[in-house]
């Protein structure tokens, strides 16, 4: 369902979404959405300074990262924070942390409804609490698809990244895999804590420690039993296989020359829950009822206004 299920992470590093698609009116641009801490609230919460929050891309299809951009915050200060970026590129892009090229620098973070945007260059930056975009019906879900009609997440808020980027700096070949993770220092060397890709996954990985394994292994360690998990769905054996290797490794794949909608990166609106269930009951239920917030903005930040509690 909603990737906030990680019951026992601090919420500031349990990433709830992520999302990628082309910048509004910008063809040559896109926008990368990094969705932290469940239900956050205004002022008390803020982003942990101990965490490099990251975007991990991969050019060349082999679930390692090529490109990488990584932000990290300072101590909030009185209702204030700010927000570093940075890019690397090659092996700098596979690490954690305070590496590569800084790209943006003290951009003020925004503890409040108002949402301060920092223009640095090509990029356009935005970090802070926003209106949560995913929307589904979990106790439906849980309760045999039995529809309550209800959208357990209106009106609930995030801690969002949201970054904007000309695409000629995602790598020559338009098609790229992306991911997000955070890292925590701990004792001076940075740690896995949460990790996604692909949204949904979270439903199909039964166990499957994909939160904190690297994509280049997650075929390796996980292949069996996502196939023997989608033959449960009823598929056949070459049916599963094929399914496992679209789900596996957990990547959002993009291709930055075509219009986004997912599966083809993921907009903000898509209905990834309605794709999940078609798969899980073979085309049985394809719909749960529930369609997009209808607070998201045209134009960047994108998320829209949170409810300051």
């Amino acid at each position: 369902m909603h990737h906030n299920d990680a019951p026992n992470l601090d919420p500031r590093s349990d990433i709830t979404d992520l999302f990628v698609f082309r910048a509004s009116g910008r063809q040559t641009e896109s926008v990368f959405v990094l969705n932290v801490h469940p239900e956050a609230r205004a002022r008390a919460s803020a982003f942990d300074p101990r965490v490099s929050y990251e975007l991990k891309v991969d050019t060349n299809a082999d679930f390692e990262a090529d490109i990488a951009f990584h932000v990290l915050f300072s101590d909030p200060d009185g209702g204030h924070q700010a927000a570093n970026v940075m890019r690397a590129t090659n092996d700098e892009a596979r690490g954690a942390g305070p590496v590569g090229r800084v790209l943006i620098q003290n951009a003020p973070v925004s503890l409040t409804a108002q949402a301060i945007i920092t223009t640095e260059g090509p990029y356009l930056f935005f970090a802070g609490l926003r209106s949560d975009p995913f929307f589904a019906d979990p106790i439906g879900f849980q309760s045999n698809l039995q529809w309550t009609g209800r959208d357990f997440w209106a009106g609930k808020s995030v801690l969002a990244i949201v970054l904007q980027v000309p695409n000629n700096l995602l790598g020559s070949e338009s098609r790229i895999g992306i991911w997000a993770r955070t890292m925590a220092r701990v004792r001076e060397t940075f740690t896995p804590v949460n990790q996604m890709g692909l949204p949904g996954n979270n439903v199909f990985r039964e166990g499957a420690d994909t939160n904190t394994t690297p994509p280049a292994r997650q075929r390796e360690r996980f292949m069996p039993q996502y196939v023997a998990m989608f033959q449960r769905f009823g598929y056949s054996q070459a049916e599963a296989a094929q399914l496992a290797s679209q789900w596996l490794p957990d990547i959002l794949r993009y291709d930055y020359a075509q219009a986004a909608r997912f599966p083809n990166g993921r907009q903000l609106s898509d209905d990834v829950l309605d794709t999940v269930l078609t798969i899980m009951t073979k085309g049985k239920t394809t719909a749960d009822l529930l369609g997009p917030h209808t607070d998201l903005l045209s134009d960047f930040p994108y998320l829209g206004v949170p409810t300051v509690v």
